[in-house]
């Protein structure tokens, strides 16, 4: 599988495209926020993967933990993706449920909060 810079998208690399965009005065002097310039950041990176091949559907992996701060624009932008195509957009949580062989069962504890 061959991939390009459009494959991975960092933090840093989202910040500095709003950063950029500002410089040049494409957000008319507004102050740059999370919402909407990171957020729209975000999404555009995400579906101009999807638009640049013949991909029948782009997985999309936020990692680290709903709730921390750091991933907070991510699952907006993943939010507000839903909203504006529900048609095209499917979320999918996953967790870790640890099996503890000592106890002989699953600890769902972890996965609660």
């Amino acid at each position: 599988v061959q991939t390009t810079q459009a494959n991975n998208i960092t933090t840093g690399r989202i910040y500095q495209s709003v950063i950029d965009k500002e410089r040049r005065g494409e957000y008319l002097g507004k102050t740059v926020q999370i919402i909407p310039h990171i957020t729209d950041e975000i999404k555009r990176c995400v579906q101009i993967l999807g638009s640049k091949k013949d991909y029948d559907f782009v997985i999309t992996e936020i990692g680290g933990t709903v709730g921390d701060i750091e991933s907070l624009p991510y699952i907006e932008a993943v939010r507000q993706m839903k909203w504006e195509s529900p048609e095209d957009t499917l979320v999918v949580h996953l967790t870790l449920v640890p099996y503890l062989s000592a106890a002989g069962e699953l600890k769902t504890k972890p996965t609660q909060h």
